[in-house]
């Protein structure tokens, strides 16, 4: 059977037009390329509550991004004759946990919780659904569903992101931590900065929360090389806290953020305090977070002064292959 594909945007029956909230699990694909282009311009007023947030009484209409949680859904039976409107959109066989079947079984245990087990209550309040294939449309054909079909999301704009890294392998753990509050303010104070770490599960849940923000699984040398000469990367962070295991380590941390093309941030202790020039090929900083954080948004603001940088490092390097090994100058 066929259905009525609708626009991304301008009135259609059974579109909310007053105050409308959207409840998503996080800022997520789903959102982006159907609801976000559905929306514009329809309703009044588009809030978007991850599931972290409290419900909020001031809702004309809710419309729930795949998932129910259970302190929303106890919102609604509260206030169901006071909304205009409520829906559900689904982008994937929600409903039937037979379809789910190849997947993990924590995942299924998700859908079933916030997603399978709601089905009969949101038929029970009077919820729309929405879907967004005509498989879903066929299937839950008896509901009325309404189609919407995805949307290319708009062309980038602005300048590109300055991108901070750091390339601690797991024997850094404790600069990792030490790390996570420093980017974190710094993100939030730069809007035009992206950071890209390498970890495992362990790094990836502790900094997944953060804005622009990349986590690159581990990778052994060969592949850690190739992934270097993608790019561009402009800031390079090698911090070096106190202790046994550290005292041991080496300067070559400054060879891998000058392969970068990157302008570095090094800890002002061995070894790179005997290896890195201060202010021509590096910035030598105490291990004080407030110093990390002013000198990772002054090379954000201060494009010339991290070319300026980075190219004294490729110098630096240069002269050093055409050095015999044990030769090198060690000295800023």
């Amino acid at each position: 059977m066929g259905h009525a594909i609708l626009p991304s945007a301008g009135p259609a029956p059974g579109v909310f037009t007053g105050e409308l909230i959207v409840v998503q699990e996080r800022p997520n694909p789903t959102s982006d390329y159907y609801l976000k282009p559905y929306l514009h311009g329809i309703a009044r007023s588009v809030v978007w509550l991850d599931h972290a947030a409290a419900p909020t009484a001031s809702a004309d209409a809710v419309v729930f991004v795949r998932y129910v949680p259970k302190a929303w859904q106890a919102w609604v039976e509260q206030r169901r004759a006071r909304l205009a409107g409520l829906a559900l959109f689904i982008d994937d066989d929600l409903f039937d946990l037979s379809a789910a079947a190849a997947m993990p079984w924590r995942y299924r245990w998700k859908l079933a919780r916030l997603a399978t087990w709601r089905q009969g209550w949101l038929r029970r309040v009077g919820a729309e659904l929405w879907v967004s294939t005509p498989y879903l449309a066929d299937k839950y054909a008896d509901w009325q569903p309404r189609l919407l079909t995805p949307q290319p999301l708009p062309a980038p704009t602005g300048a590109d992101p300055t991108v901070v890294f750091y390339h601690g392998s797991a024997s850094h753990r404790a600069e990792i931590e030490w790390l996570a509050p420093i980017v974190r303010a710094a993100l939030a104070q730069a809007p035009t900065l992206a950071f890209e770490i390498i970890g495992d599960a362990r790094v990836n849940r502790l900094y997944r929360g953060l804005p622009r923000t990349s986590v690159a699984h581990p990778l052994d040398w060969e592949n850690y090389l190739a992934f270097c000469q993608r790019g561009p990367r402009h800031i390079g962070l090698a911090p070096l806290l106190p202790g046994a295991f550290n005292a041991a380590r080496s300067a070559v941390k400054f060879y891998d953020i000058q392969r970068c093309g990157a302008a570095g941030i090094y800890s002002n202790r061995p070894p790179f305090a005997d290896f890195v020039r201060p202010g021509e090929d590096g910035l030598l900083l105490d291990n004080d977070p407030a110093l990390w954080l002013d000198a990772i948004l002054r090379l954000a603001a201060d494009p010339a002064l991290r070319l300026r940088i980075a190219q004294a490092a490729a110098r630096r390097v240069a002269a050093l292959r055409n050095e015999p090994p044990g030769t090198e100058e060690n000295t800023p």
